[in-house]
């Protein structure tokens, strides 16, 4: 048992700090700590598939300006993508998404960021910087995270303050004026009792996409500038008390996804012949603007037996985002158009013009016995949204000629529970429990609305439920290099409404999704703990689970029912320094899900797709029962190997590769031809020379080097429009620490 205390929390604080800047890499002999638990264990006798970021691998794949969507297909089941730019990441695991773009979208990953979830999908786009690691909980997490975790979480754990002075600095340069520089530094301030630490960032790049259409906005197209921050100061006033202050926030000035009109082929998947990714054509705006501050403070006190932790938290963000949907310029009854067909322009901007979240948790840790952990704790949360829906006219020259609100107030109480019993030396038995109420308020009005559309609402809508969650698992340590275990985990869904009320007349709500999901595995270590072998198969089956029938003929969003999902795979995660030099990883899953509703269906495309689902003939609705889940892709596998030669006592060259592959994905709830996507293989290269451990280092990138080029998302009530990967992203980066 780990019995944490207050002292052992603050030492915890300067080894996640010491880690960050420890050597260039860590070799697999390592031990990997995680707090997949919310208390520290290594990685391989925790009781579920976890996977973890850190160190020189995490920098790696974070560099050339790249955003939080770096993760994406890094970890086996673990897809992401998004139709907004630098904000409002969609993550989906072992292939539980939501591919809803409203700003009021509630997503089965959750993503905690310094102990804090952060529910906002523009929130979930906060930069990636100063971390010290990433995990990755695959399935159900719905005992000690709970709400909104069917699918898993994503944690983002910053590096810590420490007493002693240190830091770092990283510049770098690259393709398309990417201009990248990170740093921090931390030190104590009041000797063993106070220490703080400063990080920040700043990135840009120039808008690479040129817009062939003469006297129309040329900025926005994919260009961005930003800024974010982060400073935290660790009280320590005596061993048994901690108390840590984070202030963070960032700014984001920059463009949306650049769509691309009839970029697609009719009857098939492929690009047209002129496709060229550095070309638009399109008459309307494209922006980006983010703003978005927050702070948490963290206390942990040694009382009696164990660790009392209160968590704090305050959230807020702004964003307005605007762009051309129907990815072209005019309109067929207003030439000239294109390029090719368009039926109607349409030009659409989504801002937050209200928001705050606030959110509290207290826990207490401690061993009953010496062979019993218990951890009980509450967690409260609230969240107001304010939220435009803006229509233009481009070709009365960006005119609004459509308007409507959306105003939610979302209430969550939880009690929750997780006991650890060691029953005997090598069988560890684990079991949670959380009681969860939820409760929304939401209101949604058209103001004036597009084609002489009359004002509507307010339509109002009043969601609450209380759920039952939890987990049981099982790890068996068949001996110090292998284990065994097994988990059952239920998690939920509490309900959602969307009311988009600038093309449609309803406001939708769906019901509370629930999961079952069973998983068992192994966890080993090898070759005389230089290597581990992590393999994980699952099944799952959701009831009542929640989907978003995204565009369509009907050009709305409707929240959706599907009576049942289930899914089964596997996850293989393995490492392995075979001499000294070399470090590598691999990762690979099999996801496959289906939807099992024999009446469910949806509106299939307005832009003329080959859709291959069953129509109801009464309706002119696509059927979707048996299809899989939009953005799943079945298979992800991934890979990383460096090689360090020394050059001197204190010198070493190394190189280091990296590649990601997803299968071929679907773009909607119904299945067409068009609208897919097919595999993607991208690889990254570094280069370079390190210094005293990592003191100094300069090295080459490049990201996608081979140019791997397809189709990410699309658009299909207009026109067979697309969005399309990040091209090459090559430069030079240098990093001083100290």
């Amino acid at each position: 048992m780990i019995k944490l205390t207050a002292k052992a929390a603050l030492s915890a604080a300067a080894l996640y700090s010491t880690t960050a800047f420890g050597p260039a890499h860590a070799q697999s002999s390592d031990e990997v700590v995680v707090t997949a638990q919310k208390r520290q264990q290594t990685l391989q006798e925790v009781p579920l598939s976890v996977e973890v970021l850190q160190d020189e691998k995490l920098d790696v794949l974070s560099s050339g300006g790249e955003d939080i969507l770096f993760l994406n297909a890094r970890v086996p089941s673990l897809y992401a993508e998004t139709s907004f730019g630098r904000a409002f990441p969609r993550f989906y695991i072992r292939g539980l998404g939501n591919t809803d773009f409203d700003l009021n979208a509630n997503q089965p990953v959750s993503l905690v960021y310094d102990n804090v979830v952060l529910e906002n999908p523009i929130l979930k786009g906060f930069p990636v910087f100063d971390l010290d690691r990433v995990e990755v909980l695959r399935g159900p997490q719905g005992t000690l995270f709970g709400r909104n975790t069917p699918a898993g979480v994503i944690t983002f754990e910053s590096a810590k303050p420490t007493e002693e002075v240190e830091g770092y600095g990283r510049l770098a340069y690259g393709r398309f004026d990417t201009f990248d520089a990170e740093g921090a530094i931390s030190g104590g301030l009041i000797e063993d009792k106070l220490s703080a630490r400063f990080s920040g960032l700043y990135q840009r790049r120039d808008d690479y996409v040129d817009n062939s259409v003469a006297n129309a906005p040329q900025d926005g197209f994919e260009e961005f500038e930003e800024f974010a921050g982060r400073l935290q100061f660790l009280f320590t006033p005596n061993d048994d008390v901690t108390a840590l202050l984070n202030v963070h926030g960032r700014t984001l000035d920059g463009g949306s996804r650049v769509f691309r009109a009839n970029v697609i082929q009719p009857s098939t998947n492929d690009f047209v012949p002129e496709f060229n990714r550095f070309t638009a054509a399109q008459d309307s705006n494209q922006n980006l603007n983010v703003d978005n501050l927050g702070v948490s403070l963290k206390v942990d006190v040694e009382k009696g037996p164990g660790l009392f932790t209160s968590i704090s938290s305050y959230e807020w963000v702004s964003a307005d985002t605007r762009g051309d949907v129907d990815g072209g310029f005019g309109a067929v009854f207003a030439p000239p158009s294109g390029p090719g067909f368009i039926p109607f322009s349409a030009e659409s901007a989504d801002n937050i013009t209200g928001h705050g979240q606030y959110s509290q948790e207290l826990r207490y840790n401690w061993d009953h016995r010496d062979n019993i952990n218990i951890t009980l704790g509450a967690f409260g949360f609230y969240e107001n949204l304010e939220l435009e829906n803006l229509s233009h006219d481009t070709l009365s020259g960006g005119v609004v000629n459509g308007r409507a609100v959306q105003n939610q107030q979302t209430t969550a109480i939880a009690l929750f529970g997780s006991s650890e019993w060691q029953a005997t030396q090598d069988l560890t038995v684990t079991a949670g429990l959380r009681l969860s109420y939820e409760d929304k308020d939401f209101e949604a009005s058209r103001i004036f609305g597009p084609f002489g559309a009359p004002p509507l609402g307010p339509l109002n809508r009043k969601l609450s439920d209380t759920v039952l969650s939890g987990d049981l698992a099982a790890n068996y340590a068949v001996n110090d290099d292998f284990n065994v275990y097994a988990r059952y985990s239920r998690g939920f869904r509490a309900p959602n409404v969307q009311g988009r009320l600038v093309f449609g007349d309803v406001v939708t709500v769906a019901d509370t999704e629930t999961i079952d999901s069973v998983e068992t595995g192994v966890k080993t270590k090898f070759f005389n703990g230089r290597g581990t072998f992590n393999v994980t198969g699952f099944y799952f089956e959701t009831q009542d689970q929640q989907i978003t029938a995204v565009g369509g003929a009907g050009n709305f969003n409707q929240l959706l029912n599907a009576e049942s999902v289930v899914g089964y795979g596997v996850e293989v995660d393995a490492s392995l320094n075979p001499f000294q030099g070399l470090d590598l990883t691999a990762g690979f899953s099999l996801n496959d899900t289906e939807i099992q509703d024999e009446d469910l269906e949806v509106g299939a495309c307005g832009a003329g797709c080959t859709v291959i689902d069953p129509i109801n003939p009464a309706t002119g609705n696509a059927l979707i029962d048996g299809n899989p889940l939009p953005q799943a892709p079945k298979y992800i596998a991934n890979a990383t190997a460096r090689y360090g030669l020394p050059i001197s006592d204190s010198g070493e060259i190394f190189v280091y590769g990296d590649v990601a592959h997803r299968s071929k994905v679907n773009f909607f709830l119904y299945e067409s031809v068009e609208f897919s996507s097919d595999s993607l293989t991208e690889v990254g290269l570094r280069a370079g020379y390190v210094h005293n451990g990592g003191e100094f280092e300069i090295a080459a990138f490049g990201r996608n080097v081979f140019n791997a080029t397809e189709l990410e998302g699309a658009v299909d009530f207009n026109n067979l429009t697309g969005f399309i990967n990040e091209p090459t992203i090559y430069g030079a980066e240098i990093t001083k620490r100290f």
